[in-house]
C-alpha cells in the first residue's frame, strides 16, 4: 500500500469521525474528543498523501 493510498485511507476515516463528533454535540455522546480524533486522522492523512507525492518526484 502506497503513502498516497494510506493518506486517503486516513482521511476518509477522519472525515467520519469528524462528522460523526460534529453530530454528537447534538446527540448524546463524547463530542469533543470524537471531533479532536477525526481532525488529527485528517490531517495525517494529508502529511501522508503530500509526502508519498513528493517521493514520487
Amino acid at each position: 500500500m502506497s503513502q498516497s493510498q494510506i493518506g486517503i485511507t486516513l482521511m476518509s476515516i477522519g472525515a467520519v469521525l469528524t462528522v460523526a463528533g460534529a453530530a454528537m454535540y447534538v446527540l448524546p455522546g463524547p463530542g469533543l474528543p470524537v471531533l479532536v480524533v477525526g481532525l488529527v486522522f485528517l490531517a495525517a492523512g494529508a502529511v501522508a498523501r503530500r509526502a508519498g507525492r513528493e517521493r514520487r518526484g
